[in-house]
């Protein structure tokens, strides 16, 4: 296991205080470790990302659309 020095802000060091307290976690380095983790798999940084760099999500969105006219398929019944 590596050891990391990391500056927190006081707000942020008072959480992980509390939530140790509070018996959320065993220690400081157990809720550290939980919270990175959680961030982490939050995050999804292993996923890559899905929109290119410039692309306009409105005009994805219209052009995933289908237009019903357009549909084909013969076996597709018109009910009213």
């Amino acid at each position: 296991m590596s050891d990391v020095k990391i500056d927190l802000p006081d707000r942020i060091d008072s959480e992980i205080d509390r939530f140790v307290q509070q018996g959320e976690f065993i220690n400081r380095d157990e809720a550290v470790e939980e919270l990175l983790t959680l961030g982490l798999t939050a995050f999804d940084v292993d996923d890559e990302p899905t929109q290119q760099p410039g692309e306009d999500l409105f005009t994805q969105a219209t052009d995933d659309q289908m237009d019903p006219a357009a549909d084909t398929d013969p076996d597709d019944e018109y009910t009213l």
